[in-house]
């Protein structure tokens, strides 16, 4: 329909595609002690999901978010009271700006939530024994113009993933950094 009013839009696959229900930008997966996966929460990861991408001018958030939007025609999730999503500038998704209206949160998580595995002893305990940054938001893709080729457009939605150097710091520290909202990049010379 964009099309035949003259708004350029392509169809965007995803391939292992988040779906984080209570929006935390996590998709935790709860094991008890003997491995055995426990149904405690309601993400998932799809093999792959479909949406459309527009070209939009975005007066309502300024000219740095203009260009390819998100729409998709199958959401999942209400969003304001109704079924909807999009459209959320892709810029904005992957600068991370996940407090701009129109999904920008959920699909942000769909293409770059953490994956995450947890312990979990009981109502009040339960610790993080793994956490994979890598594995959301594979291989975005669309079709190319022209031909049948894939055309990678991944970096249109995330950066590329920077070398993980393990380190630990004390859970105080961590709180602290997320309550002063400050990231920190460590990066491999």
């Amino acid at each position: 329909v964009l099309r035949s009013l003259g708004i350029p839009t392509r169809v965007i696959t995803n391939f292992n595609s988040a779906h984080d229900r209570n929006i935390n930008l996590s998709i935790d997966k709860y094991i008890d002690i003997s491995g055995k996966t426990l149904n405690l929460t309601e993400d998932s990861v799809w093999n792959f999901h479909v949406w459309n991408e527009s070209w939009f001018i975005r007066r309502d958030l300024g000219s740095f978010y203009d260009g390819w939007q998100v729409l998709d025609a199958t959401p999942q999730e209400r969003s304001k009271g109704i079924y909807q999503c999009g459209p959320a500038s892709t810029r904005a998704i992957k600068e991370g700006d996940v407090n701009l209206d129109y999904d920008s949160s959920f699909l942000f998580a769909a293409v770059n939530a953490d994956y995450v595995t947890w312990i979990h002893y009981s109502n009040k305990r339960k610790e993080r024994i793994y956490s994979d940054t890598r594995k959301i938001g594979k291989f975005i893709s669309t079709k190319a113009v022209g031909t049948n080729s894939r055309v990678d457009v991944t970096d249109n939605y995330k950066y590329p993933e920077v070398k993980e150097i393990s380190f630990k710091i004390s859970y105080s520290q961590y709180k602290n950094s997320l309550m002063d909202d400050r990231k920190i990049l460590v990066t491999a010379v």
